[in-house]
């Protein structure tokens, strides 16, 4: 059975991210054929998929590598956050379905109770799960697209501490659906405006260190043709 090459290329970004495959690192068609379990062909399709998205480079002599940005590339990513996720909540107040809001407003309710009791890993979590829905329900596959790769690549370039006063923020969170439910796109996009300028300071670069290489934080092999969803 051929692996879709999108699947391919997920596995292979989500190791970016996770940092497995180092910045500057050779990305051969033939070991990644063989660690993710596929042919050749979807690995090839993945890093031309992945080099427009900017994780890859095609650098002379050396094929594929991982690509190795900047801290000005980096902030760019922040800047461009700060006009596309209040586009993204603004749309939504207009294009929400109810299912939308029964998923943002269980969120929000398990994101305040979790703030209250101070579990830092699952906020992280859960705020990746609101900012996502929000995202799906401007009904918007192209702004929908651009948010999802610039989480990926914040992601990547950057470690996202848990906020100071995580009960504000998710009460931030909460004011950002009541104003989706009522459809007031311009409340909307001011309030996540605030929110995404106060949450950038929780925001610290990965890659500081001398060399301007990030750690790698796993290194396990993830076939993509097995069963059961990757972790």
């Amino acid at each position: 059975m051929r692996i879709p090459a999108h699947s391919v290329c997920t596995a292979i970004r989500d190791d970016i991210v996770a940092g497995v495959h180092g910045r500057g690192s050779r990305l051969t068609e033939e070991l990644l054929a063989r660690r993710y379990g596929v042919s050749r062909v979807p690995v090839r399709e993945a890093l031309r998929t992945l080099e427009a998205e900017g994780f890859v480079v095609t650098r002379r002599h050396a094929g594929a590598c991982v690509a190795e940005p900047t801290e000005q590339e980096a902030a760019d990513l922040l800047e461009t956050r700060t006009l596309l996720e209040p586009l993204g909540a603004s749309r939504a107040a207009g294009r929400r379905t109810e299912a939308h809001l029964k998923v943002l407003r269980g969120l929000v309710r398990l994101g305040q109770e979790r703030a209250r009791q101070g579990t830092g890993e699952e906020l992280r979590s859960l705020g990746g799960w609101f900012h996502d829905t929000l995202a799906r329900a401007a009904d918007s596959p192209s702004l929908t697209a651009l948010l999802t790769q610039l989480r990926h690549k914040i992601a990547w370039m950057y470690v996202v501490e848990v906020p100071v006063g995580p009960v504000e923020y998710w009460a931030e969170h909460g004011a950002i659906t009541d104003a989706v439910a009522r459809g007031d796109g311009a409340r909307a996009r001011a309030l996540m405006t605030l929110h995404i300028e106060r949450s950038a300071a929780a925001h610290r670069l990965r890659f500081t260190s001398g060399d301007g290489r990030s750690e790698r934080v796993r290194n396990a092999q993830h076939p993509v043709n097995t069963a059961g969803p990757r972790r």
